[in-house]
């Protein structure tokens, strides 16, 4: 299955969240044959990764955004957490804390960008800063509404400096979404994640979908794409993801450096160590 044609944005387009189903399988029969591509998929991700690490020339940045309880964290610990933390690091975005506040919304983001050779993932992003912002009045709008363009610089000049991005939307029902809630009040181990602020969101639901609806209609483009990852079903979501993910490195196909020491003096010198430990 072509994971990028089916989910992917098409630059122009004018998405409605609505028309897009949240509950697809794909070509899976089940659970079983979802989880057992992802965790093949997840061994080629890792063989890229280190090639990337080790070639150093290009780098990969990974945005999620989503509702709450849509799965990012479990996306990130199941799939593209899997890779090596020596090259691929998560960000996490919450509320800008004061030194954050006082500088423009791009400067907290702009740190966390991937080095050569490395990958960074977004959990949330310099998205929230056209959403959350926007739903909750936090700026005017003459603010938030300049900011696509800014965004947009943003990337461009990520992509100039040999970035490949790659931006998800975790498409969740609402439904969903309740049942999910209700699963983390009845486990102990989960109500650290307990927030009357996710019902509140839910309250907003049509106001977070145009939001969501605006920023990826406003910033998508070949080299920056938005995919919206129907997100129901936990293990097609991780299936769907890590496709997309694998087909965009293997396009960047990152190469090994050539070899620029002797190998014949470097057996030698290891057949001579060898010899010493031997007497």
């Amino acid at each position: 299955m072509d994971y990028v044609k089916q989910h992917a944005v098409k630059p122009g387009d004018k998405i409605q969240l609505k028309r897009i189903d949240t509950k697809s399988k794909g070509p899976f029969a089940g659970k079983d044959e979802a989880k057992a591509f992802t965790a093949e998929t997840v061994k080629k991700l890792q063989d890229l990764q280190y090639r990337l690490f080790v070639e150093g020339k290009q780098s990969l940045l990974i945005v999620l955004q989503a509702p709450d309880a849509a799965g990012k964290d479990g996306l990130i610990r199941k799939v593209l957490g899997q890779m090596n933390p020596q090259g691929c690091r998560t960000y996490p975005f919450k509320v800008p804390s004061a030194e954050e506040a006082s500088h423009d919304f791009l400067w907290r983001i702009h740190k966390c960008t991937p080095a050569k050779g490395r990958i960074s993932i977004f959990n949330r992003s310099h998205y929230e800063d056209v959403l959350v912002v926007r739903v909750n009045d936090l700026v005017p709008k003459k603010v938030w509404s300049r900011r696509y363009e800014l965004i947009n610089h943003f990337e461009e000049n990520l992509i100039a400096a040999g970035t490949r991005i790659l931006k998800f939307y975790l498409h969740i029902s609402p439904e969903e979404q309740l049942e999910r809630f209700k699963k983390r009040l009845d486990n102990p181990a989960k109500h650290w994640k307990l927030n009357t602020g996710d019902y509140a969101a839910r309250n907003q639901w049509d106001e977070y979908r145009e939001a969501y609806e605006d920023a990826m209609t406003r910033c998508n483009s070949d080299s920056s794409p938005w995919f919206v990852i129907p997100a129901d079903n936990k293990w097609y979501r991780d299936a769907a993801v890590a496709g997309i993910v694998e087909q965009a490195m293997s396009e960047m196909n990152p190469q090994m450096p050539p070899i620029e020491v002797d190998l014949d003096e470097i057996r030698a010198l290891y057949e001579q160590a060898s010899a010493k430990m031997q007497r």
